[in-house]
């Protein structure tokens, strides 16, 4: 007889712990051992034990384990989290399975050993057909779904407890999730906001809604919301930093005038277009959408143009706002020398456009959405020993679960987005079908991205900066682990399971369409160097970088507000501030708005920052060195962001790797 010996390390999570009793198989080169029982009562969260597997001669080389857990007579029957079983054998090799899932039924689950293996690199019929096992249980469990035509595809679920226990929440996260949602909604029903369906008769009485929950910014935005500095601020540091360019030319429906403006320094517009130092955004993709009609009144969402200057002291300032795309006598072009209050309202409306260029664009379409497709096809389409999947594994976590509850809480016919957003309803829909139309690959890029704003001169876009500095860091830490199991071009193509899920990607995700630039399949290892930093960085750095601020910006409504229920002026001198609360949002519509960017906007007690591995999925030296290696960039990164920010009047944290979740998880 020759002894394996067996050490199962169990998940430290609540409800790892299991009563029922678990059984392993070892199945090796040359032979496989019995099902044995692993003779305990309790496996307790947290717990390292060891067992030995006895067989009649040596395995051969392990190439997986077989587990599963069996109810003991009148005990509950539960679940079980182990994170890893590591064996010796009896010739002292040393062999890892990692793990890292649920398993709460009573089915036989395989588990390859850690070394990443590409199909190609396949030696025994064994290995091969756990592989396809595996692959085809999983193309079960994780089906697409057309959620709505024109837009990319969702997992098929029956809703968040139907989503294999493997990607849902954790007790933790599931826990906090509902409190926090649930204090806040009975916080505000106490204060008698919920159904109040009156207008703000002040200011002032918006104070009232969150009270402790304000941030040192979000006070900062209330105090300061009118100025036209931090109007234009928010377009390079705010939450959707990603719509602002460079402007050499006017576009034709936006007749600006040298005269109609004033630039300081006796300059002029036209000049001042030659040097680069005027910005244009332009909500076009709003054009033409029908607004939403909430609590029987029809709400309006415009489609404006917006020009900033660079000023000499490099500060950039709103110099004219047009609120529709059609020039016209009953469409003026806004100024700064305006009245107080025709300014102000014209840069409300530009505002309100900015909560649905954000929220639909910038951060349900371009991270959540796209993320939960690189998520399900990377499920559907890569094992659990292939490299890529060991990659990209981490950067999926729970964005399946959030997803499934914005879908319902949110985005459905009973959401909060659907009932009290001017875009909510039918041009939900609509708006993502215009946006996903016109997404590129280099604007998922932002080295690219940058590049085609022509945006590496405008000072003090500290998005632009950190972000930079993220995508090289993340980009030479993929780097490194795709040139070690890939060495050639011909690797990559000859790896059939890499190009099933770049298809899957090109056809679900971005509805085969070519002008996308999305690659339909990889060639060479720059490509998939190029494609696999841009999923990471989607995942974690862009999502943080749009969601994370959502309460410093939004805390305060007349920042951000999420409708306006009067149309824009048609002409100027027609504005005051009696207009100006008649046009913001009602209280009970202002109190669901804010309650919800405060939810999003809460981190969660379990969560993981980027360049932290609490799964070990790698087992080779080269790759775990690498995280090391990556992890420490981060960690020189974050210092350098908290020493700039000391001297700044509004710090940009929002992609300190420190809080960067390393997956879209909220």
């Amino acid at each position: 007889m020759v002894d394996y010996e067996v050490t199962v390390y169990t998940g430290d999570r609540v409800n790892a712990t299991t009563l029922n009793g678990v059984h392993i198989k070892l199945v090796g080169t040359d032979a496989e051992s019995e099902r044995t029982w692993l003779r305990t009562l309790v496996i307790f969260r947290g717990s390292v034990s060891t067992y030995t597997v006895s067989c009649p001669n040596s395995l051969g080389q392990l190439v997986l384990i077989e587990l599963d857990k069996r109810q003991f007579f009148l005990l509950p029957d539960d679940a079980w989290f182990p994170d890893q079983v590591e064996i010796k054998s009896p010739e002292q090799d040393r062999y890892i399975f990692p793990i890292h899932c649920w398993i709460s039924d009573r089915e036989t689950h395989r588990f390859r050993e850690g070394k990443a293996l590409r199909i190609f690199d396949e030696s025994n019929s064994l290995g091969q057909y756990a592989r396809e096992q595996e692959l085809s249980q999983r193309s079960t469990d994780y089906d697409w779904d057309l959620y709505y035509p024109g837009v990319p595809y969702t997992i098929k679920a029956d809703g968040p407890l139907s989503l294999p226990d493997e990607v849902q929440f954790s007790f933790t996260k599931t826990t906090e999730f509902a409190f926090t949602a649930a204090t806040g909604l009975a916080e505000l029903q106490l204060k008698g906001l919920v159904d109040n369906k009156e207008n703000w008769q002040n200011l002032d009485n918006i104070n009232y809604v969150f009270r402790n929950k304000d941030t040192p910014l979000s006070d900062y935005i209330q105090e300061h919301w009118k100025e036209d500095g931090l109007f234009a601020y928010q377009f390079l540091n705010g939450v959707n930093p990603t719509l602002i360019r460079c402007c050499k030319t006017l576009p034709k429906n936006f007749p600006v005038t040298d005269d109609m403006v004033f630039i300081p320094d006796g300059s002029s517009l036209s000049k001042e277009l030659k040097e680069g130092n005027i910005y244009l955004c332009d909500y076009k993709n709003l054009d033409g959408m029908p607004a939403n009609t909430i609590q029987g009144m029809q709400q309006y969402l415009m489609a404006p143009l917006v020009l900033l200057h660079k000023r000499p002291d490099d500060k950039l300032m709103p110099i004219a706002i047009q609120l529709k795309q059609t020039p016209a006598e009953d469409n003026p072009i806004f100024l700064p020398t305006d009245s107080t209050y025709d300014w102000l309202t014209a840069k409300i409306f530009v505002r309100s456009a900015d909560f649905t260029e954000h929220q639909l664009n910038a951060h349900l379409l371009r991270t959540h959405l796209l993320a939960e497709v690189f998520a399900v096809s990377l499920l559907r389409n890569l094992p659990m020993v292939h490299p890529l999947y060991k990659l990209l594994i981490p950067h999926t976590r729970y964005t399946l679960q959030i997803n499934e509850l914005a879908r319902k809480q949110l985005i459905g016919p009973t959401g909060v987005f659907t009932l009290f957003a001017a875009s909510g309803g039918e041009a939900l829909t609509m708006i993502l079908a215009k946006l996903l139309s016109s997404i590129t690959f280099r604007s998922l890029c932002i080295p690219d991205d940058i590049v085609d704003r022509d945006l590496h001169g405008v000072p003090n876009f500290y998005y632009r900066d950190d972000g930079l500095h993220l995508w090289n860091i993340m980009f030479k830490y993929v780097q490194g682990v795709i040139q070690y199991y890939y060495k050639s071009d011909d690797e990559i193509q000859q790896d059939s399971e890499l190009q099933t899920w770049i298809r899957d990607i090109f056809e679900h995700g971005f509805l085969s369409q070519p002008q996308t630039g999305i690659p339909q399949s990889f060639t060479t290892v720059p490509e998939l160097i190029k494609f696999a930093t841009m999923v990471m960085f989607t995942s974690s750095c862009q999502h943080a970088a749009v969601n994370s601020g959502q309460y410093d910006y939004g805390g305060w409504m007349p920042n951000t507000p999420a409708t306006l229920q009067r149309p824009p002026p048609t002409e100027k001198g027609t504005t005051s501030e009696a207009t100006m609360l008649a046009t913001l949002p009602p209280i009970n519509v202002t109190v669901q708005g804010m309650a919800t960017v405060w939810l999003l906007s809460r981190q969660s007690s379990d969560f993981v920052p980027l360049g932290h591995y609490p799964e070990a999925h790698y087992t080779e030296e080269t790759p775990r060195q690498l995280q090391i290696d990556f992890k420490a960039e981060l960690d020189m990164l974050s210092i350098a962001i908290g020493n700039r920010n000391q001297g700044l009047e509004i710090p940009y944290t929002y992609l300190d790797p420190k809080k960067v979740e390393n997956s879209v998880a909220i």
